[in-house]
């Protein structure tokens, strides 16, 4: 109880929250890094998914080769990255790891729920004379939206508990608090950072929960309108 109490303190305290090692700073440098990460993986894993998903082929390889790598521990995958010339891109190999971390649950949540979209819809929509782009974008992913934005949730929240391991490469973020407190033997200050990152993956789940409520109601009625 008295380590919950000086970690308190420590959250509580003025000094901890300005300066370079701010915790101000380290949230934000967490929150730039899980943006960046989840933009690549966003762009690498969508793409691919949704185009799969619309013509039905190749999907399951997709989804299988994409969830090795969840076998592999991003922290191997980073230390494998520091030894090789990407090592010398900064945070290069942080991002590396974390966006290879990051694709599985992108990948397979987008296929997915492409091809879930009822077939009843999509031969209507075809026999309505809409193209294939046009049965993508109207159609197949506003019905798909919310198994996508399930995956980009999962991804999401995923980043944020990982993104910690950026500090064990020299980066930022607030794994820098907590590994600052391994280095002076602060539990306090160790339990206050894993406090701070899983508040932040807290918040970020609620952002997605209420994003997928919206998205449903918002599409649905597009997809309606698109179909009438």
């Amino acid at each position: 109880m008295n380590t919950l109490t000086d970690a308190w303190s420590w959250l509580t305290t003025s000094a901890h929250w300005q300066g370079q090692d701010g915790i101000g700073v380290r949230l934000g440098q967490h929150l730039y890094l899980t943006a960046v990460c989840l933009l690549i993986s966003c762009l690498i894993a969508l793409p691919v998914a949704l185009l799969l998903g619309h013509l039905g082929r190749g999907g399951a390889l997709a989804v299988n080769i994409s969830n090795v790598g969840r076998a592999v521990p991003t922290f191997a995958v980073l230390v494998l990255l520091l030894l090789t010339p990407v090592g010398r891109w900064g945070e290069g190999p942080t991002v590396v790891a974390l966006v290879l971390f990051a694709v599985p649950p992108l990948l397979t949540n987008a296929y997915v729920g492409m091809r879930e979209v009822d077939r009843d819809v999509v031969r209507a929509a075809r026999g309505m004379g809409m193209t294939g782009r046009q049965l993508l974008l109207q159609v197949e992913v506003p019905l798909a939206l919310p198994l996508i934005i399930t995956g980009v949730r999962i991804a999401a929240v995923q980043l944020v508990a990982t993104a910690t391991i950026a500090a064990l490469a020299g980066g930022g973020g607030l794994g820098r608090i907590i590994t600052a407190g391994f280095n002076l033997a602060s539990t306090p200050q160790v339990v206050a950072g894993a406090v701070l990152v899983a508040a932040f993956a807290l918040v970020v789940e609620g952002v997605f929960e209420a994003a997928q409520r919206f998205a449903p109601r918002r599409f649905g009625l597009r997809v309606a309108e698109a179909t009438a």
